[in-house]
């Protein structure tokens, strides 16, 4: 039967998807339940055209019984006999292998395999052709061709003395900047309870440390690896007119590594921003590699732009990274890097406990923003919160949505000490007229004011209202007292009342 059917088997039996389906299949396949009949050594499900046919239960793993050497020896020699020593490369190495390791009882393998073969031609052809496929599926199984050291073969050689200069350069390299080697300056943050270490290296520190600095000059990785190095190199490419390289790079490493679910987005975006004909930002790279990153841009994954951004990469390292090792922008950063003192570690006793510094408690931190919260409420005091208290149509629904009309200047806020006046003495008041009778206004047209004089005689408490009492006392309160502080949204009217 074809792979195609054997797909559509699956699919209907398992109620799987296709991907499961031909995983499934590859291992029937593997495993020598089913074997293919035009390749044989493709241990591959293909769902097209390609002729299957299932293998004999007698062949079957599930039999457990183990391919002996005796067992391929004979099979080998009957191969041997029947092809007149013809056989592929690696079955005549492990025929003379064989040879050598049960050369004690060959005379018997010899004599098996010729026994098989005269009862092989006594069968059906059909039959025959059958076995024959059947024997060359379990072996292709359970001796399958060591394909990896013919491939090993084919690499090229390096001697090892060359091998172990580069490991002992790549290590004097790096000695200086090995922490367990080399040590930490200004100390070890894990030893000495210092951060310092962590501040000097932060990833976009101001100033980096001059060992930081020379690490970049040992290859592009180091400088690319490093945010801080990426920073200052993109300064140079923008000199260059050539940022938009590290720009398509970094949102290349964003889209391989970022947040998988907008995949699609961010493919798009950057299609938009780097590669699209007439792009903002668009980078330079060849024709063949524009084919295959925009052709992968129709099924988007996160390794769809490797082609473009490996060649960007390559571009910045052949060409650019040596410019800017010369430039003065690099040595302009190293002339400036810091230079960090190693620092005097604390000798305790020999059971002395070393006294670590513990983080703030939260509890304190919320309490010391509580604190700093009422301070800053204390210093200013809105007016309107004020007037919000002496209102006393500040209970009536009726009044409701005229209270709620916006003043020009209803944000407008005095000083600490004539807020905290103006809240004691709406307070006081407030207490004492809780029960008290109001007087009745005018039905045409209400006027809510608020008026404070700041030295008023105990005799006339000052209120909101409109009474003639309060008109008479006024003249006299203005002539004995200090200057009268009026409302600035109101106006003072002809009789002396605010309006």
């Amino acid at each position: 039967l074809a792979g195609n059917d054997i797909m559509q088997w699956i699919l209907q039996r398992l109620q799987i998807t296709a991907e499961e389906a031909l995983h499934l299949g590859d291992l029937f396949v593997k495993y020598g339940y089913i074997y293919p009949l035009q390749e044989p050594k493709n241990l591959t499900l293909r769902a097209d055209g390609s002729l299957y046919r299932f293998q004999t239960p007698y062949f079957w793993p599930v039999q457990g019984w183990a391919a002996d050497d005796t067992d391929y020896a004979i099979y080998l020699a009957k191969k041997n006999i029947k092809r007149k020593g013809i056989l592929e490369e690696y079955e005549k190495e492990h025929y003379n292998m064989l040879n050598q390791k049960i050369n004690y009882k060959w005379d018997f393998v010899i004599m098996q395999a010729k026994e098989q073969y005269k009862a092989g031609k006594e069968r059906k052809k059909e039959d025959r052709y059958a076995l024959d496929c059947q024997e060359r599926a379990y072996w292709l199984v359970n001796r399958t061709p060591i394909m990896y050291y013919q491939q090993a073969i084919m690499k090229t050689r390096v001697k090892s003395s060359v091998s172990l200069g580069g490991v002992v350069k790549y290590s004097e390299q790096f000695l200086s900047n090995d922490p367990i080697l080399s040590g930490c300056l200004p100390s070890n943050p894990w030893i000495s309870d210092d951060p310092d270490f962590w501040d000097l290296n932060a990833k976009l520190v101001e100033v980096p440390t001059r060992m930081r600095v020379e690490r970049w000059a040992f290859n592009f990785s180091e400088l690319i690896r490093d945010p801080k190095g990426r920073q200052n190199f993109q300064i140079f490419l923008k000199k260059e007119f050539s940022g938009e390289n590290l720009g398509f790079w970094e949102a290349c490493e964003d889209l391989k590594y970022g947040d998988q679910s907008k995949v699609k987005e961010k493919a798009e975006e950057i299609y938009k921003l780097f590669l699209a004909p007439g792009a903002r930002r668009w980078i330079n790279i060849d024709g063949k590699t524009m084919g295959i990153t925009v052709k992968g841009l129709e099924h988007p994954h996160r390794y769809v732009l490797d082609a473009a951004q490996t060649h960007i990469y390559m571009l910045m390292k052949k060409d650019s990274y040596g410019r800017y090792l010369k430039s003065p922008i690099y040595k302009e950063m190293l002339a400036k890097a810091v230079v960090p003192q190693e620092g005097v570690k604390k000798s305790t006793g020999l059971f002395g406990r070393r006294h670590l510094r513990s983080s703030p408690s939260p509890i304190i931190l919320r309490q010391q923003e509580e604190e700093a919260k009422a301070r800053e409420a204390a210093n200013t005091v809105d007016i309107t919160q004020v007037m919000s208290k002496l209102d006393p149509l500040s209970h009536g629904h009726a009044a409701s949505k005229q209270r709620q009309r916006t003043f020009p200047s209803s944000s407008l806020s005095v000083g600490s000490g004539l807020g905290v006046l103006l809240w004691d003495l709406g307070l006081e008041w407030w207490k004492s007229q809780s029960q008290a009778h109001w007087l009745p206004r005018s039905t045409s047209k209400r006027a809510v004011f608020f008026q404070v004089r700041t030295a008023a005689p105990p005799e006339s408490p000052a209120c909101p209202g409109s009474s003639g009492q309060g008109e008479d006392r006024q003249p006299r309160a203005r002539k004995d007292s200090a200057k009268e502080l009026i409302c600035p949204w109101e106006t003072p009217t002809g009789q002396g009342r605010a309006g």
